[in-house]
């Protein structure tokens, strides 16, 4: 017993040694992974632009901190399964467990780590993925939205530039020697037309940025004109040959252009817990307000008799109301019944068309409500899944025993798919108003997190889940019985 103490403290660093590392390094490769998803998502959208060296290393910042929710989760299953997998390989586990270590008391240390783990994930969703989503999308939208910056593409005609039609036939390997150059150019404030036609010319910018300038050799220019009023109303066409000119055209507006952040913070996933829930409160009362307004609406065309039902006189004519108002309309004659049925199909009509446009209000509202409970949600879903796949990902790495990348990598894609697939089915549910926020959040943390405590309880009791050769031996007993009974 003087030796527990220190013998524990030795067992949790060993496990604590062992699991850090692969952490880190599967972490590492999982988000290199998901940057690499985004760029080819994004290829088209980057490439050719003209952006500056920084531009595009700080959406990838801020793209790999987006992807921390998934990373995080992932990371922490990988690296439990890697650890206790290489553990067990190596028969360090059983040496633990004949030191009269449990596996539950082995994973004290590691459960301690996880949920540091998840308290600093829900501290970062909570304050920092707000920021980086605002800095992300509204980056991202801005660069979707610039113009390319491959000006002059050959054997096509650009219109990049207004005023102008620009078409190359062949470009050099350098991007900058043109030939066969042709621009369109036309003047609505004089009324004429250009035709520049050119056998070779260079293309560079100005140091500024602002132009474009051409450098055209051989060529000529043809110039089309309307004529003068009182002088010559005939159609007149210019043209003149020339060895070398210039051709400067304005790129200015073609820089790329950011826009206020401030138009992108209305989305929910811009926002932290505290702003989620006055958003929320705020369209709750958009709501109720509504209701009263509709309800005004209506209220117009109910006809009803208040009266108090005191006199003898008042009571007779209440008599007299009801036994009127009970008659139905078969008792009524023709010509009334007519008029009856389209005042009360007018009336139906107009209460449609009144609540038609209040009803899609109404229902955008709600969608608002139940996305910004999701949202709100998803700021704790992201600490409880890291604690749920770890107790998956332990009792698998002591169940089945392997390290490294190979089959733990396999085991862990598809508990994590399996985990990822019911909350996005969740998610979605939630948005086409089918499931209740909280519980399209938590459908999937409710379904995993048993399964994580009956691998526990496997890996405690030495269970032989994954072990191929016990499945082989049952069925061949169970093909021998099938045999000797037939």
């Amino acid at each position: 017993m003087v030796y527990a103490k220190p013998v524990m403290k030795k067992i949790h660093l060993l496990l604590l040694k062992s699991f850090i590392r692969p952490f880190i390094v599967t972490f590492l490769i999982v988000m290199f992974v998901l940057l690499m998803l985004f760029l080819f998502k994004y290829v088209d959208d980057l490439i050719g632009k003209g952006f500056e060296w920084y531009i595009i290393l700080e959406l990838m910042m801020y793209a790999s901190a987006t992807n921390v929710a998934m990373a995080l989760p992932l990371s922490v299953l990988l690296s439990s399964i890697m650890t206790y997998g290489s553990l067990g390989e190596n028969y360090e586990l059983v040496a633990i467990k004949s030191a009269g270590i449990s596996l539950r008391r082995a994973m004290y240390p590691m459960l301690m780590v996880v949920t540091v783990l998840s308290i600093s994930a829900f501290i970062f969703s909570d304050y920092m993925l707000p920021i980086a989503n605002l800095k992300y999308f509204s980056l991202l939208y801005d660069a979707r939205q610039q113009k390319s910056a491959n000006f002059l593409p050959e054997g096509v005609f650009s219109n990049s530039f207004p005023g102008h039609v620009i078409r190359v036939k062949r470009k050099d390997a350098d991007g900058q020697t043109l030939y066969d150059i042709m621009i369109y150019s036309k003047n609505a404030a004089e009324n004429n037309t250009d035709v520049l036609i050119a056998k070779e010319g260079k293309m560079y910018r100005t140091p500024n940025g602002e132009f474009l300038v051409l450098k055209l050799k051989d060529g000529v220019r043809y110039t089309e004109d309307h004529g003068r009023e009182n002088f010559n109303t005939r159609q007149i066409l210019t043209r003149y040959r020339f060895k070398a000119t210039e051709q400067k055209f304005d790129i200015s507006g073609l820089k790329m252009k950011r826009t206020d952040e401030n138009e992108f913070k209305n989305a929910f996933q811009m926002m932290n817990l505290s702003q989620l829930k006055i958003n929320e409160n705020f369209t709750r009362r958009q709501v109720d307000s509504g209701l009263n307004v509709n309800y005004k609406l209506i209220t117009a065309y109910f006809k009803y008799y208040s009266i108090a039902p005191k006199p003898d006189s008042v009571k007779k004519y209440a008599a007299l109301v009801a036994k009127h108002t009970d008659a139905t309309i078969a008792d009524l004659k023709t010509n009334e019944q007519l008029g009856a049925v389209a005042n009360a199909s007018s009336e139906a009509r107009s209460i449609q068309d009144l609540l038609k446009s209040r009803s899609e209000r109404d229902k955008d509202l709600n969608n608002s409500i139940r996305r910004a409970m999701l949202e709100y949600q998803k700021k704790f879903t992201l600490s409880a899944a890291c604690i749920a796949l770890f107790l998956i990902g332990a009792p698998l790495g002591a169940i089945i025993r392997k390290g490294g990348l190979g089959l733990p990598v396999v085991v862990s894609v598809i508990f994590f798919l399996i985990y990822y697939i019911i909350s996005t089915i969740g998610e979605k549910a939630v948005k086409d108003g089918d499931l209740s926020p909280i519980i399209g959040s938590w459908v999937a943390i409710v379904i995993i997190t048993p399964i994580g405590m009956f691998l526990s309880y496997k890996a405690a009791t030495d269970s032989v889940i994954f072990d191929m050769e016990s499945y082989k031996r049952f069925f061949t007993r169970l093909f021998k019985k099938k045999v000797v009974v037939s």
